[in-house]
C-alpha cells in the first residue's frame, strides 16, 4: 500500500489494529513489552522514518480520520457535552496537519537514546559511564483529546518506547482511526506495529485493569482532570508520573514595574485560560495594590474577579473570594485576587494553596527575585515572565508529553529525555574485587 494512496488507507482503517475491545488487556500489555524490546535497539533513522511516514499517512488519510471523528462529535453533542469538551474533541484539516507537523518536529529532535550522561575512571582502572536508555512501555491514559494519540505515540517512539494507550469512550472512533494509521506507518520502517497499541475497551473496569499491569507497564502518565488523577492515586499499582493541576500564581512585588506586571498577568490569565500553565491567582503587595489593581481591572475586562476583602476596594464588580477559590484551577476566565503584606506572605500563600506547577514574581529587586526562586517549591519558578512559558516547546524541548508536578523521575515539562532512564556501563580489564 502506497503512503499516497488514500483509497487504500481508508479501506484498511478498520482492519489494521489487530485487536478489539475483547482482547485481554494483559495480552495487549505483553505485545507492547515485546515491541518495546525491538524499539530499544532501533536506529534513529528507523524511528525518524516511522515518524515521517506516520505524518504523511495522517494527512493522506484525513478524510477517513475526520469521518471517524464526526461520529464522536455527533455522539458528544447528542449527549449534551459542553462546547469546550466538544472543541477539544473535534478534528479538522488544520488540526490533522498540526498533528502531522508535530510528528515531523519530533523526528527532527535529537535522539536521547545512547547519550552518555557522564563517565569516570576509578583508581582500579574501571571505566564507568551512565547512558540514556528507553523506559520500555509507557502507558498513557487520557481524556477527550484525539491529538494525544498521535502526540504521545510519536514522543514515545522517538525515545525508543512502546506506547500503550487508553483513551476515553468519547473519542474512541477517532483514536482507533489514528492508531490504525500510525501502526501502518510504523511497519513501513520495519518496526513492530505493536509499538503503538490502543486499548479499545473504554469501560471503567478496563481502565483500572490497565493501571495495574505491573508485568508490562514501566511508567504510566495520566492526561486528564481531577477525577482521572484521583483514580490513578486510588487504583494504580504501576509507577506513574502525575501530569497535575496548574494552580499557578503571579505575585506583583513592591518593586515591580507595574506596566510589565499588567502585561504579564493579562497574558498569563487571558491568552489561553483553559490550560494548566494559565494563572489562577494574582497576589499583590499591599504598598502597590491600590495603584496596580486600579490599572489592571480594565486590562482584565472579561475576567471574573474573586477578591479578598482588601482587594475588593479597588475592584468594582468583583465578588468576595471563598476559601476554596484560592486552591482552585479554574481553567476559565476567572481569577482569584489577593493583597499580601510582603514577600513572606506571598510565599506562604503559594505554599498553602499552590499545586507545585508554575509560580511567577514580577519585581525589579534582585534580592526579592532570588528569594522567591529559592523559597517557592514548584516545578517552574519565573521572574518577570508569564507562566504560559512553562511548556516543552517554549523551553526548547520541541515537544512534551505532559508537565509533571511531582518530584521523582521527572518534574516540569516532560520532553524526550524525561521518557528515558539511565543504566550504568562498567568496562574493565579483568579486575576483581578483593
Amino acid at each position: 500500500m502506497s503512503p499516497t494512496d488514500p483509497n487504500a488507507l481508508a479501506s484498511n482503517l478498520s482492519g489494521m489494529s489487530k485487536h478489539d475491545a475483547s482482547t485481554p488487556i494483559a495480552e495487549l500489555g505483553r505485545r507492547s513489552k515485546a515491541a518495546s524490546r525491538a524499539l530499544a535497539t532501533a536506529s534513529t533513522e528507523q524511528k525518524n522514518h516511522a515518524l515521517h511516514a506516520a505524518a504523511d499517512r495522517l494527512v493522506v488519510s484525513s478524510d477517513a480520520v475526520l469521518s471517524a471523528n464526526a461520529v464522536d462529535v455527533t455522539r458528544a453533542e447528542a449527549d449534551g457535552v459542553s462546547s469546550t469538551v466538544v472543541d477539544r474533541l473535534r478534528l479538522d484539516e488544520k488540526r490533522i496537519a498540526s498533528m502531522a507537523g508535530g510528528l515531523r518536529q519530533v523526528a527532527s529532535l535529537a535522539d536521547p537514546v545512547g547519550e552518555i550522561i557522564d563517565g569516570w575512571v576509578r583508581p582500579n582502572g574501571l571505566r564507568i559511564s551512565r547512558v540514556r536508555v528507553p523506559l520500555g512501555v509507557i502507558a498513557i491514559i487520557y481524556e477527550n483529546r484525539p491529538n494525544v494519540t498521535s502526540d504521545a505515540a510519536g514522543l514515545c517512539l522517538k525515545a525508543g518506547n512502546a506506547a500503550f494507550l487508553r483513551g476515553s469512550s468519547g473519542a474512541i472512533d477517532s483514536n482507533i482511526a489514528i492508531e490504525t494509521v500510525l501502526r501502518s506507518a510504523i511497519t513501513e520502517a520495519s518496526l513492530p506495529a505493536d509499538s503503538v497499541i490502543l486499548v479499545a475497551d473504554t469501560s471503567r473496569e478496563a481502565a483500572v485493569e490497565f493501571m495495574r499491569q505491573r508485568d508490562t507497564i514501566d511508567c504510566l502518565i495520566p492526561r486528564g482532570g481531577p477525577s482521572l488523577i484521583a483514580s490513578i492515586l486510588e487504583n494504580a499499582t504501576v509507577p506513574y508520573v502525575i501530569d497535575g493541576d496548574g494552580n499557578c500564581h503571579v505575585y506583583v512585588d513592591v518593586d515591580a514595574d507595574l506596566e510589565m506586571a499588567i502585561q504579564i498577568i493579562v497574558n498569563a490569565k487571558m491568552q489561553r485560560p483553559s490550560v494548566c500553565n494559565a494563572a489562577e491567582t494574582l497576589l499583590v503587595h499591599r504598598d502597590v495594590a491600590g495603584e496596580f489593581l486600579s490599572r489592571a481591572v480594565s486590562a482584565l475586562a472579561g475576567v471574573e474577579l474573586r477578591a479578598d476583602q482588601r482587594a475588593l476596594e479597588f475592584l468594582p464588580g468583583a465578588t468576595l473570594a471563598t476559601e476554596e477559590d484560592w486552591s482552585t484551577e479554574f481553567l476559565d476566565l476567572t481569577l482569584a485576587v489577593g493583597i499580601v503584606d510582603d514577600l513572606d506572605a506571598a510565599v506562604e500563600h503559594i505554599a498553602r494553596n499552590g499545586s507545585g506547577h508554575s509560580e511567577a514574581i514580577v519585581t525589579r529587586s534582585l534580592e526579592a527575585a532570588d528569594r522567591f526562586t529559592h523559597e517557592v517549591d514548584a516545578a517552574a519558578v519565573l521572574v518577570n515572565a508569564s507562566t504560559r512559558f512553562v511548556d516543552g516547546e517554549e523551553f526548547g524541548f520541541g515537544a512534551e508529553i505532559g508537565i509533571s508536578t511531582q518530584k521523582l523521575h521527572a518534574r516540569g515539562p516532560m520532553g524526550l529525555r524525561e521518557l528515558t532512564t539511565a543504566k550504568f556501563i562498567v568496562r574493565g580489564q579483568g579486575q576483581t574485587r578483593g
